[in-house]
């Protein structure tokens, strides 16, 4: 396919693809989430930014504020690509103990640890700078760590408590490796260990994040969550994560990596800094496989909705959940829909009709070993998705559809059915479908580009019958 062809089938990013909720750029590219931190009452999300365009290219961090993570107000540009290197990801910390020297106990600086991949020899190092006035203004330390090669990239710095030093982690991209460094000053780096290759190694690592996490039962674990492109399990890019072990100098997996997400479209997740009474992240909304080809419009790219992460145990093992932010709860109103129905075997139910692609949806459902039921999406009468629990054979399916056509796109992206009864929440915004199933256990993130026009969620069966009860449903609060 030409790329005259491709550029007239997909038309991403039109101005009713425009999440209401996730983060997007006012115009441009954006990629991976960087930096996030959480200070004096305000979430600081930074990204990777082409400045200059809706591809990618001239990578620098972008800046966003927000109260609530989830209305945000877009910063200037805030380390821009010179004229030798481009910022490349990484992270934030609050160096509230003023090790490095860089601000007071008082006043302490914000440190940004980031890649600085350099044009003429394509090397990549570990870039140093801080911020006196949270994240408005950076001064540039320079390198702190330079091992001479390239796909050396994507620092996430924490502090130790138990060592009383900072950790770095950073992938060996093409070596599928995670390096643990140490540091008592965040300037001076001292090799540790080494991970990997283990896991996944289809395509390179990259966007490493090790976190302390404790399960439902009290205790501790140590979570590495590393990126891949390609290799994710529906192709193109994915996530993965192992559950282990960590005492300041190496990590240890203790079970199998797992994926951690099922849908098609969500990678290089990490966490916020600095933030005391929970753990969460967001990540970008996105394939590498097509990613480039979503161009048109004034912007490209969008951000997950935010989501809290916790450790549950299960008879297979530590599963890592996600949900949506408890702030979400607060912003959409409560929509009329009937609440208890019974679908029999080849029925349809119209549960919701909408002006516009947006909406929360909470269910409960039990089948029985018989039962094949499935969420519908059209949008101006056109299918654009299908969610599936298929009991007989035991798999829940997002089936992606709609008008792309583009190699990739359409698809069928499926995870293990573990029960006939399913707890759901689906929430939709426009262009994006995150789908939680059994309190996070499952997840799926998709994005998708349907016309504009009335939006229509409906039920159906193909074999048994399936008992619903909706729980809630919710949708925007226009004026």
């Amino acid at each position: 396919m030409n790329p005259d062809t491709l550029t007239h089938i997909l038309q991403p990013y039109a101005p009713h693809h425009r999440p209401l909720l996730h983060f997007a750029p006012h115009r441009n590219w954006i990629n991976d989430p960087n930096g996030l931190v959480f200070l004096n009452g305000q979430y600081h999300l930074f990204f990777q930014h082409n400045p200059y365009g809706t591809d990618w290219g001239h990578m620098s961090w972008g800046h966003a504020v927000s109260k609530d993570l989830l209305h945000w107000e877009e910063r200037p540009v805030a380390l821009a690509e010179d004229d030798t290197t481009m910022i490349f990801s990484g992270c934030c910390v609050l160096d509230a103990n003023n090790t490095s020297g860089f601000g007071t106990v008082d006043g302490p600086a914000l440190i940004a640890l980031y890649t600085g991949h350099h044009h003429d020899s394509g090397l990549q190092t570990q870039n140093l700078a801080y911020s006196l006035d949270e994240g408005q203004s950076w001064t540039r330390y320079g390198v702190v760590l330079d091992e001479g090669i390239p796909d050396f990239r994507d620092p996430k710095v924490f502090w130790h408590e138990k060592t009383r030093c900072w950790i770095m982690a950073v992938v060996l991209a093409a070596h599928h490796q995670v390096v643990f460094y140490a540091s008592q000053n965040l300037k001076s780096w001292e090799k540790r260990s080494v991970f990997g290759p283990e896991g996944h190694t289809g395509g390179i690592w990259e966007v490493p994040e090790l976190l302390e996490l404790q399960d439902d039962a009290g205790e501790s674990h140590w979570v590495l969550k590393v990126d891949l492109n390609p290799g994710g399990p529906f192709g193109g890019s994915g996530c993965q994560y192992f559950v282990g072990q960590f005492d300041g100098w190496s990590f240890t997996s203790t079970q199998e990596a797992r994926w951690l997400d099922h849908g098609k479209d969500f990678y290089a997740a990490i966490t916020f800094a600095n933030l005391q009474d929970r753990t969460v992240w967001l990540g970008w909304m996105n394939n590498w496989e097509y990613a480039r080809n979503h161009v048109q419009g004034e912007y490209s790219g969008v951000m997950s909705l935010p989501r809290e992460i916790r450790l549950q145990r299960t008879a297979d093992g530590l599963i890592l959940c996600q949900t949506p932010i408890r702030e979400w709860e607060e912003v959409w109103r409560a929509l009329p829909c009937q609440q208890e129905l019974l679908v029999k075997a080849d029925q349809e139910h119209d549960l919701l009709v909408l002006p516009e692609a947006a909406l929360d949806l909470q269910a409960h459902f039990v089948g029985t070993e018989q039962s094949i039921l499935g969420i519908a999406f059209s949008v101006a009468g056109q299918l654009e998705w299908t969610l599936e629990f298929d009991v007989p054979d035991r798999k829940v399916t997002v089936s992606r559809q709609g008008s792309i056509e583009q190699s990739g796109f359409q698809g069928e992206h499926s995870a293990p059915l573990e029960s006939v009864e399913q707890h759901v929440r689906l929430i939709v915004d426009h262009s994006t479908l995150e789908v939680f199933l059994n309190d996070g256990k499952q997840v799926f993130t998709e994005v998708f580009f349907p016309p504009q026009g009335e939006s229509r969620l409906s039920l159906y069966t193909r074999s048994g019958q399936v008992k619903v009860q909706v729980f809630a449903v919710r949708g925007p609060q226009h004026p």
